[in-house]
């Protein structure tokens, strides 16, 4: 058995940031992405809080009975899960008020991989934390059948480097996760992707989370997920990456009743989807995010259709060439019942379009560009229709205040429906041949 300490003090340790491009960007990832969405189903496992294709079950289902205490001793919570993989799963109960600090590397996790149906209760301030002087390796690791729920935990120091993933924790193909009233703060993957969670090949349900603080060198500062992720009344802030600070999804991700809070990347400051993933966004706030290079502070990327409702997305800045707080670089996009408002660019304050992209009944103020499309910028190859939607007092420094349409892209104002295009400097529209100035 691996001797480790056990601590009632919890010391924060501070990530750094990303450094180099992921080799993620390498050709056939979104055929990846595909297997992984039917991994459930192909090997008939059952992941707690996700059904087999990614839906969230009722808390009921998750089963909230008593199970076996494991003491506030590091070597007591080993050897209990390491009995639990052995007997097919067990719910442990850790102690409250305790860090379990973690000072062995147990084949890249600080804790025996998860193989089986493992539930792990905390309480109040109950924390699984790397040693700061310990040797690199993240705090837990979910392979194939394995199934884990965190309850009332927190997952912090976590610090991985070279090829590997999940600074935090990792989910491998055909595990999945369950993650309710915990945090996942300050982990760092130093070369490579998912600082908190790296889902490759699983799937994974968070709610009524914090992530929080984590640090990848290239794409998912709090979670690179390829699968089904679910998203729940959670907060993501201050996640930092190369690409996607708070969230890098290739697959299926819903988001709802959340908030993405405060993250900086070169490219989807808040959230970055590869091309072929599928997404629905609803009751959620972006606000403050940060990019540095090709743009989207909250959202970049080509999905291969995104629903994004009753949302809102504020005071985010993109900088350094960086292009509106929404960038569409393919697919299409569906944004309805919105608010885009208060958001700088270079070129598209708010939103810039290079795919097929439908606003309904969405308003687009306050948004500045310090080139042009203060509200909106339309590329050659973009599509835009405007139904019921609202651009209005948006500024841009050179042209197109309201809206820029580049010579070749296509803009539906749809102006019967109740769009309006109004009081935008200097002007409202460039190339829109039904918007009046």
């Amino acid at each position: 058995m691996n001797h480790q300490r056990h601590t009632t003090e919890a010391n924060s340790e501070h990530p750094n940031e990303g450094r180099a491009r992921s080799r993620w960007w390498a050709a056939g990832l979104a055929g990846a992405a595909g297997l992984a969405l039917t991994a459930a189903v192909t090997t008939g496992i059952t992941i707690p809080g996700v059904d087999a294709v990614g839906r969230a079950v009722a808390d009921d289902q998750l089963g909230k009975a008593k199970g076996t205490p494991a003491p506030c001793d590091t070597d007591r919570l080993i050897a209990e899960i390491t009995r639990a993989n052995a007997q097919g799963g067990a719910v442990l109960d850790l102690a409250a008020g305790c860090t379990y600090l973690l000072t062995a590397d147990l084949d890249g996790a600080g804790l025996p991989a998860i193989t089986t149906p493992i539930t792990l209760n905390g309480g109040k301030s109950t924390t699984l934390k790397r040693s700061a002087a310990a040797e690199e390796f993240r705090i837990l690791t979910v392979e194939a059948n394995g199934r884990l729920a965190l309850n009332h935990l927190t997952v912090t120091g976590g610090k991985i480097s070279g090829d590997t993933d999940g600074g935090g924790i990792l989910i491998n193909p055909g595990g999945g996760a369950t993650i309710k009233k915990s945090k996942i703060v300050e982990n760092v993957s130093s070369e490579g992707d998912a600082g908190g969670i790296g889902n490759i090949g699983g799937a994974l349900h968070i709610e009524h989370s914090v992530v929080s603080r984590n640090t990848a060198a290239n794409i998912g500062g709090g979670i690179f997920s390829i699968g089904a992720t679910l998203i729940d009344k959670s907060r993501f802030d201050a996640n930092t990456a190369l690409t996607g600070g708070a969230l890098t999804i290739s697959g299926r991700l819903t988001v709802t009743r959340s908030e993405l809070v405060g993250h900086q990347a070169a490219e989807g400051g808040a959230v970055f989807f590869f091309g072929g993933t599928t997404g629905t966004i609803a009751d959620t706030r972006f606000a403050k995010n940060t990019t540095t290079g090709a743009g989207g502070s909250a959202i970049a990327g080509a999905p291969l259709q995104l629903t994004v409702s009753r949302v809102t997305v504020a005071n985010n800045t993109a900088t350094g060439g960086g292009q509106g707080a929404i960038f569409l670089q393919g697919g299409a996009a569906l944004i309805e019942d919105s608010v885009i408002k208060n958001n700088v660019g270079v070129d598209g304050g708010g939103l810039y379009n290079l795919g097929t992209l439908t606003l309904l009944r969405t308003k687009v103020t306050g948004n500045q560009a310090t080139e042009s499309g203060g509200g909106i910028y339309n590329s050659a190859t973009g599509t835009l229709t405007l139904l019921r939607t609202k651009v209005v007092e948006n500024a841009a420094g050179t042209d197109g205040g309201g809206i820029f349409n580049e010579v070749g892209g296509t803009v539906d104002l749809s102006t019967a429906t109740g769009t309006t295009v109004a009081r935008n400097r200097p002007n409202n529209c460039v190339n829109v041949p039904t918007c009046l100035d």
